[in-house]
């Protein structure tokens, strides 16, 4: 498989962990209500924390997928056919 086609296997399962992680570990209880923000938005959503976890379990299905690809236990092209 090319880089691009890897590049975008992996951006596509980072985008989907991502999602998968984002309401994790949410407090949705405020100690201070500020007027026009939404009441159920938490005050820290720990975004950093969520990113770099994600990229971590991205990366290491990431290079599941590719071992499977490369010994050929995952062929895409025959899946397909």
């Amino acid at each position: 498989m090319s880089i691009t086609g890897l590049a975008i296997i992996y951006i596509i399962l980072w985008w989907i962990i991502f999602f998968a992680i984002l309401p994790i570990d949410v407090d949705r209880n405020k100690v201070a209500k500020v007027e026009g923000e939404d009441p159920g938005s938490p005050e820290n959503p720990k975004m950093l924390k969520k990113f770099v976890y994600c990229t971590g379990i991205t990366t290491i299905l990431f290079l599941i997928i590719y071992l499977l690809m490369k010994f050929e236990y995952l062929n895409l092209r025959n899946i397909i056919q």
